[in-house]
């Protein structure tokens, strides 16, 4: 509190679409998407105080916070509010984003208000994973997922090793993503069906290594969608839109399809033959930000 006013931080962290899946395998692959959590986190008098718009679980906002306070020693209560336009457990990286806006806005307003030691991006990652995992969010850890939303763009990683190989902007195409709104943690998705695809996964992997992403993430999306026993339908009706690339985003259930603009009004007509809702957005090339 300075002059009796209460410093607020606010972070805004995009969600991430899927190029590799990284539970068969290991190492995954994602990129950020212009739908977003927005969270907000200021000083109280004592506990952790969590609420959320639209109304969802706040277990992973306290374990955030929770974390923060403890890798920076400090005891103090607060409040933390978050916002999102993001679908919850639809494979778009909610979880991911969640956890980077809470554990970047506690941090912020921590490090100012009590001068503590200072955490680079990949502590933050770290702390926001662990969290994740903690609250039984994640099978993998998300790296893939969260290093995407955190950074913007693409990433590609060892999500075992907490590596990143690759990270960089990404063409700045439409995303088109059909949402069954039928909710599908993936903490609960079948990893023995899933392991049982990863020699072909291997082969997206490599596609992907040789630059050829648009063509990955089809691959990775129908071998994931058989798996998984998502119909395959969706994304060969995509592609025959016009999609320049179309698969499962996570473990389902959104799909989600990469677009030129003329092919748009296609792609979307195609989708909405399905119930559920088509949502339009865009690839984010700017990850999580103090707003």
């Amino acid at each position: 509190m300075f002059g009796g006013i209460s410093i607020k931080k606010k972070v805004k962290s995009p969600g991430s679409a899927t190029v590799i899946n990284a539970i068969a395998t290991g190492k995954g692959s994602a990129f950020g998407i212009k739908l977003y959590v927005t969270a907000e986190a200021k000083i109280i008098n004592s506990g952790i105080k969590c609420s959320t718009k639209p109304k969802v679980d706040t277990k992973l906002m306290e374990i955030c916070a929770k974390k923060v306070l403890e890798r920076l020693g400090v005891k103090t209560g607060l409040k933390i509010k978050t916002e999102s336009n993001l679908p919850v457990a639809s494979g778009l990286s909610s979880s991911s984003a969640a956890s980077n806006a809470v554990t970047l806005a506690v941090y912020e307003l921590i490090s100012e208000e009590f001068d503590t030691e200072k955490l680079d991006d990949m502590d933050i990652i770290e702390l926001a994973i662990d969290s994740s995992l903690e609250a039984g969010v994640t099978i993998t850890g998300a790296f893939d997922d969260a290093t995407a939303s955190f950074f913007g763009g693409l990433t590609i990683t060892d999500n075992l090793r907490r590596e990143i190989i690759y990270k960089g902007k990404m063409d700045e195409k439409k995303v088109v993503i059909y949402n069954p709104k039928k909710k599908s943690f993936t903490a609960e998705a079948d990893v023995k069906r899933m392991k049982l695809i990863s020699p072909w996964v291997d082969i997206a992997f490599k596609e992907l290594l040789n630059k050829n992403i648009y063509k990955a993430l089809t691959l990775n999306g129908i071998l994931y969608s058989s798996a998984l026993g998502f119909n395959t339908d969706i994304i060969f009706d995509a592609l025959d839109a016009g999609a320049l690339a179309s698969g499962l985003s996570g473990t389902g259930p959104s799909f989600i399809a990469i677009v030129d603009n003329d092919k748009v009004d296609n792609v979307v007509d195609a989708w909405n033959s399905y119930p559920g809702e088509v949502i339009l957005t865009e690839v984010d090339n700017e990850g999580t930000k103090v707003i």
